[in-house]
C-alpha cells in the first residue's frame, strides 16, 4: 500500500474549519484533499498517541486555550472527539506524548506556561496534574517581554522534555518522573540574546540536537549528553542565503532532521523557503546546502514523509501545501505536481 493519510491542522480564520484529511501517494508524490476530519477552533499543532489510535490537537485560543483528543477510525482515518481539557494558559501551540502513552505535555505560548496531563486507558485526556509557569524575558521588547513557551520535545529515551521558550532565549530541560516534570540538572541551555528559540529536534545519532531560532533566523547546533540531558551549543548558523541583508518581517518556524541523519531542514517564513543543511557525521555541525522555494506564502510546519523520499510544506498565508521530492544523496528538494489547497494550513502530520 503506497497511500498514507495526512492530517492537516489549521487556523480557523477565513475558510478553514479545523482538521482536514488528505491522502498522499508515497510512490508518486500525489496529494489530494479528502474531507474535513473534525471541526475545531485553531488546531494549530497535532500529534499522535504512540499506539497510533488517538490524535491530539491544541486549540490555540488567545483567551482560553484547550487541548483535544480524537479517536482515529482505523479504516477511514476519520476522527471522533473523545474529550477536551483546558490548558490553563493562552495560545497553546505545541504538544508531545511520552513514548509509554501515559503523559501529555502542552506548551502555552502567550502565557508562557507548560501544562501536564495523564492519559487514560482509552487515550482521552485526564485532568491536568501540573502547571509550570516560566519567568523571564529577552532583549526584543516586542516579542520577548515575557516568557513564551513555544514547543515541547521528548528526548529519544523518553525520560526528559525540552521546552523551547522564545521569550526567555532558553530551552528548559525537565525530567519526566511519574507523570510529572521535575527540573533537570542542568535545567536549561541559553541561546544568544534575541534569538527566540522556537522548535527543536534531535539527531538520530543521539549525540546532537538542533534549535531553530525564530527571531534572528538561525539554527543553534548542540552537543547532547543523553546521560545528564545537558545541551552544549557548538555552532550557530543562519537559515538565510548570504545575500539577504534585510531581515525585516522574516522569521523561522520549524526544523527537522532527516531519518538518515545526513540533512537538517528549516522553514523561513516570508522568505518562503526551506533551508537545507548537510550534517557533519562526526561533530553534528551544519553546512548550508541551499534553499528551496515553497511556492507559497509563509511556510510554517513541514514534514518528511515516512519513506524519506518526500517533503511537504504548509503555506499558511497562501492556503496550500507544496510537495517536494527529496534527493537522499544531496538532500536537495525539487517541487513536484500542483499546489494543493489547504486553508490556513499550519501543521502536517502523517497518520498511523
Amino acid at each position: 500500500m503506497t497511500e498514507r493519510i495526512l492530517y492537516v491542522g489549521s487556523y480557523t480564520h477565513r475558510d478553514s474549519e479545523g482538521i482536514y484529511i488528505y491522502r498522499f501517494d508515497t510512490q508518486t508524490g500525489a496529494l489530494r484533499h479528502e474531507a474535513l476530519a473534525a471541526e475545531q477552533e485553531h488546531p494549530s499543532f497535532l500529534t499522535l498517541h504512540p499506539q497510533g489510535h488517538i490524535l491530539y490537537a491544541v486549540g490555540e485560543d488567545n483567551e482560553a486555550g484547550h487541548v483535544n483528543s480524537y479517536a482515529i477510525d482505523p479504516a477511514t482515518g476519520g476522527l471522533t472527539r473523545l474529550n477536551r481539557q483546558p490548558t490553563h494558559g493562552t495560545a497553546p501551540c505545541h504538544l508531545v506524548v511520552e513514548p509509554g502513552g501515559r503523559t501529555l505535555v502542552v506548551a502555552n505560548y502567550y502565557s508562557g506556561n507548560v501544562a501536564v496531563y495523564p492519559l487514560k486507558a482509552d487515550g482521552s485526556i485526564g485532568d491536568p496534574v501540573q502547571n509550570i509557569q516560566h519567568h523571564g524575558s529577552g532583549p526584543n521588547q516586542e516579542r520577548q517581554e515575557a516568557a513564551h513557551a513555544h514547543s515541547t520535545t521528548m528526548s529519544p529515551d523518553g525520560t526528559r522534555v525540552y521546552v523551547a521558550d522564545l521569550g526567555m532565549d532558553k530551552v528548559m530541560i525537565y525530567r519526566l518522573v511519574n507523570g510529572r516534570l521535575v527540573a533537570n540538572d542542568p535545567d536549561h541551555i541559553s541561546v544568544q540574546g534575541g534569538a527566540g528559540p522556537r522548535h527543536f529536534d534531535f539527531h538520530p545519532n543521539g549525540r546532537n540536537a538542533y534549535i531553530i531560532n525564530e527571531l534572528d533566523l538561525t539554527v543553534t547546533v548542540c552537543a547532547f549528553d543523553p546521560g545528564t540531558g545537558a545541551l552544549d551549543a557548538i555552532q550557530t548558523i543562519s537559515t538565510l542565503p548570504d545575500d539577504v541583508d534585510d531581515k525585516t518581517g522574516l522569521s523561522t518556524a520549524d526544523i527537522h532532521v532527516s531519518a538518515d541523519g545526513r540533512f537538517v531542514y528549516g522553514s523561513n517564513r516570508h522568505h518562503n523557503t526551506l533551508a537545507i543543511f548537510s550534517v557533519d557525521q562526526d561533530s553534528g555541525r551544519l553546512t548550508a546546502a541551499g534553499h528551496a522555494s515553497t511556492r507559497g506564502q509563509t511556510p510554517r510546519n513541514f514534514t518528511i514523509d515516512p519513506t524519506g523520499a518526500w517533503v511537504l510544506a504548509a503555506n499558511q498565508d497562501s492556503d496550500d501545501i507544496c510537495v517536494f521530492s527529496r534527493d537522499a544523496d544531496s538532500g536537495q528538494l525539487t517541487p513536484v505536481g500542483d499546489m494543493v489547497w489547504a486553508p490556513m494550513a499550519v501543521c502536517l502530520l502523517f497518520g498511523p
